[in-house]
């Protein structure tokens, strides 16, 4: 499933094409801006046992699903990649603007979600019915969408499973340090005084 989020290149061009050669893909627009909107669509459009959603330029590498599959059959609801745990790899590293504006909102990140080492990683799986029953009220369109969906799930009871990747910075990324950075760090503050209210 392609969530076409306001796209400019030929993401809708390519999956056509490939339609054409009978592979089980489609397109589903999404209206509101951002990843959350996009990837909220995306879920509430799948009826999948399992879902989940990665970078398209394939910053983590397709194999891991070879290791995510495995532990969702064996019962774990929301398996997700981390750069920050033990076994974790930086293929190819982010600018400097980009590390030092992670670390700030890891560092705010971790007042909603204590115990997870990375929660933008763009590698997340879950069991279908668990993401389902939680993205219908979820509110943030833009990156921090990452904190509210795993901030659900937990406060559910719910163990999430981090698992290392090998990650590698793609060229083509969308986020603007400044602008959405800005943005998602205040999603993560209202997110921090939602918990403590």
């Amino acid at each position: 499933m392609v969530i076409d989020n306001g796209s400019v290149d030929q993401t809708v061009d390519l999956v056509t094409r490939m339609r054409s050669r009978c592979v089980a893909v489609r397109v589903i627009g999404c209206a509101h801006p951002g990843k959350g909107a996009a990837v909220r669509r995306g879920i509430l459009s799948s009826r999948a046992r399992f879902m989940g959603y990665m970078d398209a330029d394939l910053a983590t590498p397709i194999e891991t699903l070879d290791l995510v599959l495995p532990l969702l059959e064996a019962g774990y609801q929301a398996v997700v990649g981390s750069r920050r745990v033990g076994g974790a790899a930086l293929a190819e590293r982010q600018p400097i603007q980009r590390l030092v504006g992670g670390m700030l909102f890891r560092a705010v990140a971790r007042r909603v979600l204590p115990g997870i080492a990375d929660t933008q990683c763009g590698f997340k799986f879950f069991c279908g019915a668990l993401a389902r029953s939680v993205a219908g009220d979820m509110l943030i369109d833009g990156f921090a969408f990452d904190v509210e969906l795993l901030q659900k799930i937990t406060r559910l009871g719910l163990p999430i499973k981090e698992i290392p990747v090998v990650w590698s910075d793609g060229q083509g990324s969308t986020m603007r340090a400044l602008r959405d950075g800005a943005r998602a760090t205040a999603d993560v503050i209202r997110l921090a005084r939602r918990k403590a209210a």
